[in-house]
């Protein structure tokens, strides 16, 4: 890399963990960021100056990367805040470039998303530093780098895929039109296999494919690397008028798009390279993409295959924690073969594709690393044929995708018998995750304004977690979908909590070297009648009124719960939600993982 930039004259390169498509999960190819550092978290970004290097990462991944940097030439900047004004106060201490005239920083524009891009070079130009985003600063570099994804595209078909795509499109054009749009650009891959109900597996755990669309009043151009659509697929995608055309084309199709275009995009979810290809003359409109918004939110027949989904799940984990339960002290136990076992009872599923993330096994100290994943160099192990190796709390994380539904699940659990100071945490983070679970709010509540009241069980005595509250999830789609985010996040107008939007429920509480807990639902926003009996339904003093409905199903470790600290109102949601679930999954069960069920699932007085 340091070799390249002295050949470029740049004097800084940034790599982040991205792709022509913003993924969150990234095909091999653009895995350049774990291929130079050695870091292999999700989330992170390399610079590299002449004499020093650095990932800036945030606090779910601060222990994951002072493991794996340490020794090597490859600082850990811990990020509390936004990326870019980190990134320029590193570069602004880097002594080794005050020499220069004008400094530059390379970064490739076809991976880096437009609206950071912009902040960048603005805050870069105010330093007297200039950005170069016309290379791929891997090439040349990066020897047998891996080329792109070749597995087929695939329909998701009725009766899952329950809107036709042509609907989808039709609808997308009113949008469009709305806007005074006559073209609009899609990169984002979820919001590509939504429109068009295919499916693929160019990214692992997400269903999606590499491709591009460029939609017109009268047509789309689907942008794909050859061979990925057969002719069948092609064919009837040609119904509506949707024509598959070569991957490589597409940074020339926008390039050719007439000076009397309208091209509506979404500066959040596409790249600087493609904005830096729209001729001078097209008229652009920045919004969010409409298949976002759309995506959102389920219909009710979606969220009727999602609550299938979500008894499949449950018949799943059933079936492995009845197996922990018998393992423990009688088998060898690791967070390996916990990942092993509980994917095995997943992919036994009617309906089971996939996993819908890389499950999360972590005990005692390793539940501390929200992002943990266990691995043959380095796991715990819990317990062996001759007994419990130890005691104390197991984190496990851990979703799939089926056909009519993502799941998304954390549950924790007592290996052995739970200290005071372990049931304290875990009860506070479960009056945390009730506290959300059982909120009513008004019908366009900004998603980030939620986050506080979950968060105030655990407030109240003065702890807090680094995460995020709640993300989205997609229909067979991606686990982590917008535009919602219960979190601490700049709000804007298009995270209005809506009808039909499913989000995730997850405060957590982590000890460093001791223990981490979290408890994760997923819910559905729901209408409710209007919480003021006197008001008419509709009066602007109170409207109308949002819901959650918990999807999840499994039960919660009542052994872990110090009765104490809970109000009998709390208790009786809890009760509530375990009769639920064995009322639910009761029919789907028998012999021992039937006998876990009901245990498990035992009011508490």
């Amino acid at each position: 890399m340091r070799a390249r930039m002295a050949q470029q004259n740049w004097h800084a390169c940034l790599v982040p963990s991205s792709d022509p498509h913003l993924s969150e999960y990234l095909p091999d190819r653009w895995q350049g960021r774990p291929w130079l550092s050695g870091f292999t978290g999700s989330s992170g970004t390399l610079l590299v100056s002449n004499t020093h290097a650095a990932v800036f990462t945030d606090s779910r991944y601060w222990e994951q990367a002072e493991a794996e940097l340490a020794g090597s030439s490859v600082d850990l900047v811990k990020l509390d805040g936004p990326l870019v004004p980190a990134c320029v106060q590193w570069l602004m201490g880097q002594g080794d470039m005050t020499s220069a005239q004008t400094p530059t920083l390379a970064l490739d524009g076809a991976v880096m998303g437009l609206a950071q891009t912009q902040s960048l070079r603005d805050a870069l130009t105010a330093k007297g530093w200039a950005l170069h985003t016309r290379d791929d600063v891997l090439d040349g570099i990066w020897a047998n780098r891996p080329g792109l994804p070749d597995a087929p595209v695939y329909e998701h078909v009725l009766p899952h895929a329950v809107t036709p795509r042509s609907d989808k499109i039709a609808a997308l054009r009113q949008a469009m039109q709305g806007h005074g749009a006559t073209h609009h650009w899609i990169a984002t891959l979820d919001d590509l296999a939504w429109l068009l109900n295919l499916r693929g597996t160019d990214v692992e755990y997400n269903p999606v494919f590499l491709g591009h669309a460029l939609i017109s009043l009268d047509a789309v151009q689907l942008f794909v690397a050859d061979g990925k659509i057969d002719a069948a697929l092609q064919a009837r995608l040609a119904v509506d008028s949707v024509v598959v055309q070569p991957y490589a084309q597409a940074l020339s199709a926008m390039k050719g798009l007439s000076p009397s275009s309208v091209l509506l995009i979404d500066p959040k979810r596409i790249t600087w390279g493609l904005r830096e290809a729209v001729p001078t003359g097209v008229k652009v409109i920045e919004a969010i993409n409409p298949t976002t918004l759309a995506k959102s939110r389920k219909t009710n027949a979606e969220a009727a295959f999602i609550r299938e989904a979500m008894v499949r799940d449950g018949v799943a984990m059933c079936a492995f924690y009845a197996w922990m339960e018998q393992a423990l002290g009688r088998e060898h136990v690791s967070e390996l073969t916990i990942d092993e076992r509980l994917s095995a009872e997943r992919a036994r599923q009617p309906g089971y594709v996939s996993l819908s993330f890389p499950t999360i096994a972590g005990f005692n100290a390793n539940g501390a690393l929200p992002h943990y994943r266990a691995t043959p160099a380095s796991f715990a192990v819990l317990s062996t044929p001759q007994g419990l190796t130890a005691e104390g709390l197991l984190l496990i994380d851990s979703g799939g995708q089926y056909l009519g539904g993502t799941t998304d699940i954390t549950r924790v659990w007592g290996i052995g018998k739970p200290s005071a100071a372990q049931k304290r945490d875990f009860t506070l983070v479960l009056k945390s995750t009730m506290a959300l679970s059982r909120a009513r709010f008004p019908l366009g509540t900004l998603s980030p304004m939620l986050d506080a009241i979950a968060r105030a069980p655990l407030w109240a005595e003065g702890l807090d977690f680094g995460h995020g509250t709640g993300h989205g999830v997609g229909y067979f789609l991606n686990v982590h979908e917008g535009p919602q985010s219960i979190s601490k996040a700049v709000p804007d107008a298009n995270m209005a909590m809506q009808a039909g939007m499913i989000t995730s429920i997850e405060p957590g509480l982590y000890r460093p070297q001791k223990w981490g807990i979290r408890i994760e639902n997923l819910v559905l926003n729901v209408p409710v009648p209007c919480a003021v009996q006197d008001a008419e339904p509709g009066t602007p003093e109170h409207g109308q009124y949002l819901a959650f409905e918990t999807l999840s199903l499994c039960p919660i470790d009542t052994r872990c719960i110090d009765r104490s600290l809970l109000r009998e109102d709390e208790v009786q949601w809890l009760n509530g939600y375990h009769a639920t679930v064995l009322q639910r999954l009761k029919p789907h069960v028998s012999g021992d993982a039937l006998a876990w069920l009901q245990t498990r699932t035992q009011a508490i007085a």
